[in-house]
């Protein structure tokens, strides 16, 4: 058995949802991150626009479904090293890379001159968006779980734009007009897109969820050959028969 994939999988918890993905491409979204392990003294988490996916073998992959979602989609490692994602950095519990980590990140914040500072703010916050404990917490519904996130082997898509914003605090993340007018600049300017030649599969939870699935292609990506479209009717497969051969 193979440690990684040559895919790169993204899951998600509604069919709707995977159909938007294949229609427009991934819409980057502000996500909040437990970033104590940082030592931040005011505030345990940071919001960072993302879009998250995991190199774990398809034999692994029961686990990660039921946490993230049964309807997904898997692309080559080409297409993602092309598209500019990397996979995360783990940091293990209190060593000499997380002081580093802390170090560095104390050094960009002491700037005398704020514009000074927060120029040199950005290019640290863009490498924490990379970059995680071994173990933490992971807010879901507004509740934090604790998570082993080293198992999840996973990539990101931090987008950079001049008009995005690089992070937010908990407490603009947390004020609903902030959030959703930050993620529609993301989904405005950062879509991450794909070609049907890029995917390798399109995950649904059950057989019964083809045949939709299949007709939602054959009508409304339309605008691709139809050549293209048999190679994504061929992709499709359902976690419930996969799980069969697992």
């Amino acid at each position: 058995m193979q440690p990684k994939s040559n895919t790169l999988f993204h899951f998600t918890k509604s069919r709707e949802t995977l159909k938007l993905i294949l229609l427009n491409g991934f819409w980057p979204r502000y996500c909040l991150e437990d970033v104590s392990w940082i030592g931040y003294q005011e505030y345990e988490y940071i919001a960072y626009p993302m879009v998250c996916f995991c190199d774990i073998p398809l034999s692994r992959i029961s686990e990660h479904v039921g946490f993230y979602g049964q309807f997904g989609i898997g692309l080559t490692r080409q297409w993602a090293q092309s598209n500019g994602l990397n996979p995360v950095l783990y940091v293990a519990g209190e060593n000499s890379v997380t002081a580093t980590f802390r170090e560095l990140n104390s050094h960009a914040n002491k700037h005398a001159d704020e514009k000074d500072r927060e120029a040199n703010k950005v290019p640290m916050r863009y490498l924490l968006a990379h970059s995680k404990p071994t173990e933490g917490n992971m807010v879901v519904d507004g509740q934090p779980v604790e998570k082993l996130f080293y198992q999840e082997s996973e990539w990101r898509y931090v987008p950079k734009d001049e008009k995005v914003k690089p992070y937010l605090k908990k407490a603009l993340f947390d004020d609903p007009v902030v959030v959703t007018e930050s993620n529609d600049v993301t989904k405005e300017r950062c879509l991450l897109r794909f070609g049907p030649k890029d995917i390798r599969y399109i995950f649904v939870k059950s057989d019964a969820d083809i045949p939709d699935l299949i007709n939602f292609i054959q009508v409304n990506l339309d605008r691709y050959p139809g050549s293209d479209q048999k190679i994504l009717m061929s992709r499709v497969v359902s976690l419930e028969s996969l799980s069969e051969d697992l």
